[in-house]
């Protein structure tokens, strides 16, 4: 699938007049280790103990969506990975400071290349307040937002 590149969040107007939209990116970070599937997953900061998500951030100016996806799977989790292609579009609508907002969400499927979970680059520490492997297939329970849940079943629906 080609992965094409996203306008800067909020240039565009929706269909609907007084609609900001957005793109952000994510990545499904797996990996196999002794026999099993793991996913990588975040607690963001301000949230409480047992909120799991993916890591997800917005599509800088002139970005694709998988180069954003890796980008942000390295600053919020300290892990590095390749992407054999993108896993499908969550959208929603919802409210910031009184405006509404349509956000497309990508995600890319991302296998695992190195690093330690956890160990965040220092400018970004502040983003997340923990990072841990979650064995598949407790991930589809442990994720707190359904659609990520449902990426997260595509996933390992292609592994």
């Amino acid at each position: 699938m080609a992965v094409r590149p996203y306008p800067q969040a909020g240039a565009a107007a929706c269909y609907k007049l007084g609609v900001r939209r957005e793109f952000s990116a994510g990545g499904v970070v797996v990996r196999r280790l002794r026999g099993r599937w793991w996913l990588a997953a975040i607690r963001p900061a301000g949230k409480p103990e047992g909120t799991w998500a993916l890591p997800k951030g917005l599509i800088a100016p002139g970005d694709s969506g998988e180069a954003t996806a890796l980008r942000e799977v390295y600053e919020e989790t300290g892990l590095e990975g390749t992407s054999p292609g993108q896993l499908g579009d969550i959208r929603y609508v919802y409210t910031w400071e009184g405006e509404r907002v349509f956000k497309v969400v990508s995600f890319f499927l991302v296998r695992y290349r190195r690093g330690r979970i956890g160990e965040l680059p220092q400018e970004h520490a502040h983003e997340v307040a923990e990072a841990k492997w979650l064995p598949f297939p407790d991930v589809l329970h442990l994720l707190t937002y359904k659609s990520e849940r449902d990426m997260a079943f595509e996933a390992f629906s292609r592994l």
